[in-house]
């Protein structure tokens, strides 16, 4: 084959290459643009009213409880919040007491749960200004006083964590959780609680 159409023929197919390569370089910032555009997008978008939720649950929320011993009720560090542990006050102003298994049967400790987790509420409302600045539960730990042959320790937080999910929702209420037994609590108290939450700065 002649030499010269050789060259021509190379010649064509690098300005092919250069053109494609140019193509796609000048259409990348504009997918990336598009790509950072649907995030800011995606980030705009309205959270739930945790707020809200809890007026359409008809859930009203117990007075602060006052601390029974030195310790803060919830500390904000950064974006996570630390509660201290809440223990079940009941509407008299009275602590809710006794062993579960002895005492109290697996329901009236779930029960227990579920008030300690609508004083966690408060406290979560009281240090946040609002609950719509929780972002969702990172982490629970639960602690319950039952007899040595209990095992229904889980079921028992359930309480606490089926209202987490109907406050906060599937994703935002539902974290990493621990259920333990122990031998006794502060003040004969049947269940003691404490968690991790993300949120919102202010």
């Amino acid at each position: 084959m002649p030499l010269n159409i050789v060259n021509r023929r190379s010649f064509f197919r690098d300005c092919a290459l250069v053109g494609t390569s140019v193509g796609v370089g000048s259409l990348l910032p504009h997918l990336f643009h598009r790509q950072f555009e649907s995030s800011a997008v995606a980030d705009e978008t309205p959270h739930p009213s945790f707020e809200q939720r809890l007026k359409e649950l008809k859930i009203e929320l117990p007075p602060p409880s006052k601390p029974v011993a030195i310790y803060a009720p919830a500390i904000v560090t950064g974006n996570l919040l630390f509660t201290a542990g809440h223990i079940p006050w009941l509407p008299d102003g009275k602590l809710q007491q006794g062993r579960v298994g002895a005492d109290l049967t697996l329901e009236q400790g779930a029960d227990a749960a579920r008030l300690v987790g609508l004083h966690l509420l408060t406290t979560l409302q009281q240090t946040l200004g609002s609950l719509d600045r929780v972002v969702r539960l990172v982490k629970a730990l639960g602690i319950v006083n039952c007899t040595s042959d209990f095992t229904q320790q889980p079921k028992v937080i359930n309480g606490f964590s089926e209202l987490m999910v109907q406050v906060f929702g599937e994703v935002a209420g539902k974290g990493g959780r621990s259920a333990i037994g122990a031998g006794s609590l502060p003040s004969n108290v049947p269940v003691e609680i404490e968690a991790i939450f993300e949120v919102r700065p202010t």
